[in-house]
């Protein structure tokens, strides 16, 4: 009987049942895979590794490789002295099979290591490594070889860290300081400080050659795939002396028209269109990047291999019909048979490479796309694991960096589940009366979370709980999306009034990813902390293996499936009443909270019903925002941001998501300039006035009544008995609280000493408080006059964990105990809730300590 490639369809239909998957049955080939493995450990290994370990590694794979060959050859000989042919006692051809198995695997091993340490080599030669480990200053040429991206910002201490562009690129002349001139071929890593020249840097398309000044400096861990990074100095326009190449002005040009075709659509599918279908994720910001990382769907913001599937299902039709006979698609629909579907698949294919660059990640992506390929056009299992294999085997070889990528790990991950666990796990759903659809889908989203998780957690530490729905939901979207995305991408290149309304048509799908992507992060149990680095991903793991076990020999698994899935519903949604019943937190009554938000500030006061006022906002929106939507606050009649600081104002955007605000209350002082200006940006953006605090100011809203005591001068210069007022920190607003129930609670910002003596001259009457919000989050820096004077019976402080500062410090904890003040500090207890007054005073730690009364 002819082999099942040579017979054709409707054979195969009779010899197995038309409509029925034709890789059942067939054993899955792995001989490829630990030759793929092998090489992947080696070239991991040997990135990071001195020339002499690689050296003697490659020597001894070699070595064994070649024992193993000789004792296997000597066996089926007979040995030394056999005759030809003779076999010794016991040497059987499975043994031969197997020492050839291992040299293999040995061989593949050496090659890795090789091409690593070949690889690894380039960044020790020539004048770049050696200027670099000097912190020297030198005018270089470079190519460029990837598109520029812009930092994310962040925030270091009290400032935001400055948004830079950086870029590879490949140093080809180095001209040093004393007139020498180099040539070399050395990858670097340029950054260039934003600001003057910004959008020419963004321009820039590889093979540009440019001539710059730099600072160059060693990259900060060992591993790397560059040898420096070049520090440019200024921030003016690229100094171009090279034009790019013929074939990246075309693919640039394209992704031009797709950008200029998007312009006009709504912010969240402006942004997300380019990336969905080039990897162009220059427009997604912070916030829409935080809600794609809380459900894992970032694999949608990049170029991967889904990306061109999408694409090439148009050719062969979904995976559970290409399985069968009857196959769907438009490749049968205009008679084009599997051999001239698959060419078309493969200049499909290249395409997809020139227009989203053919660096090493857009040919990974290609490489597991064309897999995806294999499976969805011939549904034989049994030909697509080695296929996989070899792409990892020949990825690895001609780039080992990504050996190191997790990018690379979690994209071969998610292709193997989606071709061995996925379509037994689909099977299984549809035997239980699932409909096919629907269990293709959620097959493949359980096996990819299964498989991907436990790598995410080692660097993210995190698990999504909404990972598998959000995918499920983003997968109604994908398809049409990126179909429309290529068309916009193409007729762009053409006739610009059809591209755009074609982008507009797209534009509904790309929403609709964005609106599961927030909806999802929205939700309170939308992430579970989990330990991170890889002893939390092998636990993940083992608890993945156990639970899909357990699973399989449950019996009534549809009953305990259903209470399961009940159960993660209510541990995602987290209705308030049940998550106080469970947890203590938020406790019923809560009057006063300080949110963990690491190294910054932000307090809430409870304003009546589900309306708060919000004091800072921390140095992250994530953070804060989780803590108001534990606490239940959906309106909020006044933020008041005591200072500029980016460890009290960066985190607004949070507190602004989805609650109705008032106004933001700000000090006069106006420094850091940025931060102000981001603050003005933020709250323009929002329809949210902005407002200045007043000394004496005093307020009202339901529950609550406050005194504006300080800063007394507004903006700047003396208070009113002559005292300095200098730095942002001096110019917080602090306010005295009271509530209905008589509490009184002293916010104090971020005060320095200076500040806090001349705020007890201005305010000689300021007694005791039941609650002080210690300034400056417990520094050294405090005056033991003003800590006397109001003798708090609750001293709170917001800190974070491991802190390069020592917040909060001891001799600031000495005194406060000393006065008969009970501490809490959110870096050990977590968030921390002020219940009642007077004597039925209680402090609750969010970190699921017992309530401390006071």
């Amino acid at each position: 009987m002819k082999p099942d490639e040579e017979i054709g369809d409707e054979e195969i239909g009779e010899k197995r049942g038309a409509g029925q998957p034709s890789w059942r049955g067939d054993p899955t080939d792995l001989r490829l895979v630990p030759l793929a493995g092998a090489a992947w450990a080696a070239a991991a290994c040997a990135v990071g590794a001195t020339g002499w370990w690689t050296a003697t590694g490659v020597t001894v794979c070699l070595v064994g490789a070649l024992v193993l060959l000789v004792r296997g050859q000597a066996r089926r000989r007979g040995g030394p002295g056999g005759g030809r042919g003779a076999v010794v006692p016991g040497a059987t051809p499975g043994w031969r099979l197997r020492a050839t198995a291992w040299a293999g695997v040995l061989l593949c091993a050496a090659a890795g290591a090789a091409s690593a340490g070949l690889h690894a080599a380039d960044l020790r030669r020539g004048p770049v490594p050696e200027l670099a480990r000097e912190y020297a200053r030198a005018r270089l040429e470079v190519a460029v070889t990837s598109d520029p991206r812009l930092t994310r910002p962040k925030v270091r201490g009290n400032a935001m860290a400055p948004v830079s562009i950086v870029l590879d690129g490949e140093v080809t002349r180095v001209e040093r300081s004393d007139g020498s001139v180099h040539r070399t071929r050395t990858p670097v890593l340029l950054i260039v400080p934003s600001g003057e020249g910004r959008e020419e840097w963004l321009r820039l398309l590889p093979t540009t050659r440019l001539r710059v000044g730099a600072r160059l400096a060693p990259p900060l861990r060992p591993g790397e795939p560059f040898a420096a990074v070049l520090k440019v100095d200024g921030a003016g326009p690229p100094r171009i002396v090279g034009p790019p190449s013929a074939l990246q002005r075309t693919a640039g040009d394209l992704r031009a028209g797709l950008r200029e075709a998007t312009e006009k659509l709504d912010p969240d599918a402006r942004a997300l269109l380019p990336g969905l279908v080039v990897g162009d994720t220059s427009r997604i910001g912070p916030e829409l990047r935080d809600a794609f990382e809380a459900t894992d769907l970032t694999h949608l913001l990049a170029v991967s291999g889904s990306n061109l599937t999408v694409v090439l299902l148009l050719l062969v039709g979904r995976p559970g019909r290409a399985q069968q006979v009857e196959r769907g698609g438009l490749a049968p629909r205009i008679g084009l048979s599997l051999r001239v579907t698959a060419l078309a698949g493969g200049g499909l294919t290249l395409a997809f490479v020139v227009v989203c660059r053919p660096d090493p990640s857009v040919l990974r992506a290609a490489a597991c796309g064309l897999v995806a390929l294999l499976a969805i056009g011939t549904g034989r299992r049994r030909s697509l694991i080695p296929a996989l294999a070899a792409a990892v085997l020949v990825l690895v070889l001609y780039d080992p960096w990504l050996a190191r990528s997790y990018g690379f790990l979690l994209s071969v991950l998610a292709t193997g589940a989606l071709l061995t666990i996925a379509p037994r796990w689909s099977e299984a759903l549809r035997r239980r009366g699932v409909p096919g659809r629907v269990a293709e889908a959620l097959g493949a989203a359980l096996a990819a979370q299964a498989v991907c998780a436990p790598v995410v957690a080692v660097f993210a530490a995190r698990v999504s709980l909404v990972a598998v729905p959000a995918n499920l939901f983003a997968e109604l979207a994908v398809a049409p999306a990126t179909v429309c995305g290529f068309a916009t991408l193409a007729l762009a290149a053409v006739w610009m009034p059809a591209a755009e309304g074609l982008a507009w048509v797209a534009g509904w799908p790309a929403g609709w990813l964005a609106r599961v992507a927030r909806t999802g992060a929205a939700l309170p149990g939308a992430e579970l902390a989990w330990p991170g680095g890889w002893w939390g991903g092998l636990a993940l793991a083992l608890l993945t293996a156990l639970v899909v076990l357990g699973a399989r020999r449950l019996p009534y698994r549809g009953v305990v499936g259903a209470l399961v899935a009940g159960m993660l519903l209510l541990v995602v949604v987290r209705p308030a009443p049940l998550a106080r019943w469970v947890t203590g937190w938020p406790p019923p009554g809560w009057v006063f909270a300080m949110c963990q938000v690491g190294q910054g500030d932000a307090t809430v006061l409870a304003a009546g019903g589900d309306s708060a006022v919000v004091v800072d906002a921390g140095p992250d929106p994530v953070p804060v925002d989780r803590c108001l939507r534990e606490l239940g606050v959906r309106r909020v009649p006044l933020v008041v941001l005591t200072h500029f600081h980016a460890d009290h104002v960066a985190g607004l955007p949070g507190v602004l998501r989805g609650r109705a605000v008032g106004a933001i209350q700000t000090t006069g002082l106006e420094e850091p300039p940025g931060q102000a200006a981001f603050v003005r940006r933020t709250a323009a953006a929002a329809g949210v006035p902005l407002i200045r605090a007043g000394p004496g100011e005093r307020r009202r809203i339901g529950a609550l009544e406050w005194r504006v005591l300080w800063p007394w001068a507004g903006a700047g210069g003396s208070d009113a008995s002559g005292a300095s007022v200098e730095g942002p920190n001096d110019a917080s607003v602090t306010l005295l609280v009271r509530t209905a129930g008589g509490l009184s609670l002293l916010l104090l910002g971020d005060l320095e000493p200076p500040a806090q003596r001349a705020l007890m001259r201005v305010h000689p009457g300021l007694g005791p408080v039941d609650v002080l919000k210690v300034a400056h989050h417990g520094s050294a820096h405090q005056a033991p006059g003003l800590m006397r004077a109001v003798r708090p019976r609750l001293a709170l402080v917001s800190a974070g964990r491991d802190n390069p500062y020592g917040h909060p410090s001891p001799r600031t904890l000495r005194a406060l105990g000393a006065g008969g003040a009970r501490v809490l500090r959110t870096d050990r207890d977590g968030a921390v809730a002020v219940v009642g007054a007077g004597r039925g005073l209680v402090a609750v730690p969010g970190g699921g300590e017992a309530p401390e009364g006071l």
